[in-house]
């Protein structure tokens, strides 16, 4: 285990954690258990070997490549599996109890009201655009700092992934589908008559003529894992890349500020979250991302630093990475 990094101990406990709550609790809601189950010890070993083989050949290209991106190569398939396994706990979703609960602290339910208070098609582009730019937040974040700086770039996707990887347990024990609901059934899913407003508004014309609108509606039927809406994962973990904006790439960290609080209210116009969820993906980051450094700089060192001990027996202290 001494090639291990702090990314690696919580990559391969998200795959051990899971595994054991599949052994465990699986029921009729997950036929396909035991492949699920085989799936995660397939993962467990092939980390392990990449680790073992990148420490022994640290500057083959693939290997190394490899090494530094794995976690993130592997998150759409954990934010999948999040939607088979919702239901071990239980039978239906917790959407009701939110829409009651945005119906007591509003009045009313402002994910649905929202956009029909701005029904103009620039508007519905520029906030479908803002949550697009979540996915353009990760991998261009990521990929300037694995530029700029490898250390940098270790200490970006630990703390990402952990985000990633408590939103995604959050996943599985609380499944809730989000406002999408008012407008169409998910999984065979109908919400009681009692939550359902007396009409519900449809998305204006001008704003689904939009590109961006189009896309994100491919983007959900495509990679959608019904009951993955708290806490917002799209708040959390754009909170977190905007941490590191600051603290790294500074340059930036104003115009993506102002896209991240875009962000945030796009999530409620554009039907994917309750306000409810975007408070919780903010409190969980606010939550994570100190106690995400506290143990990176606790109980790591970047990949880098492995490998340049392995080789030479030196490193470079938690602190100094800390300051660069």
């Amino acid at each position: 285990m001494k090639h291990y990094t702090f990314i690696d101990y919580i990559t391969q406990g998200y795959l051990a954690l899971v595994g054991l709550v599949i052994l465990v609790l699986h029921n009729a809601s997950v036929p396909y258990w035991k492949l699920l189950l085989l799936a995660h010890g397939v993962c467990l070993a092939l980390v392990h070997l990449l680790i073992r083989a990148h420490a022994g050949r640290p500057r083959q290209p693939v290997l190394n490549f490899l090494r530094h991106f794995y976690p993130i190569l592997l998150y759409t398939g954990f934010y999948r599996e999040t939607g088979a396994l919702n239901q071990i706990l239980f039978t239906g979703y917790l959407d009701p109890f939110f829409i009651r609960l945005e119906g007591r602290l509003f009045g009313f339910q402002p994910s649905l009201t929202f956009m029909e208070w701005l029904p103009y098609g620039w508007v519905g582009e520029v906030f479908y655009i803002a949550y697009f730019s979540y996915y353009v937040m990760i991998t261009g974040a990521g990929l300037a700092l694995f530029l700029k700086d490898r250390r940098q770039f270790s200490h970006y996707v630990s703390i990402v992934s952990f985000v990633f990887y408590v939103c995604y347990l959050a996943y599985v024990f609380t499944p809730v589908i989000g406002p999408r609901l008012f407008y169409r059934d998910v999984a065979g899913y109908q919400l009681p008559a009692d939550v359902m407003p007396m009409s519900v508004p449809a998305v204006p014309e001008a704003v689904q003529a939009g590109p961006f609108y189009k896309i994100m509606a491919v983007i959900y039927d495509i990679f959608e894992s019904p009951g993955a809406a708290f806490p917002s994962s799209h708040v959390a973990v754009a909170l977190c890349t905007l941490y590191f904006s600051f603290i790294y790439l500074r340059r930036i960290r104003y115009v993506h500020l102002a896209v991240v609080a875009l962000l945030c209210l796009a999530t409620i116009y554009c039907h994917y979250h309750y306000i409810v969820d975007v408070v919780a993906g903010a409190v969980t980051a606010g939550a994570l991302v100190p106690l995400g450094n506290l143990l990176y700089f606790r109980f790591s060192r970047p990949v880098t630093q492995v490998t340049h001990s392995a080789k030479a027996g030196q490193g470079t202290d938690a602190a100094q990475i800390s300051r660069s």
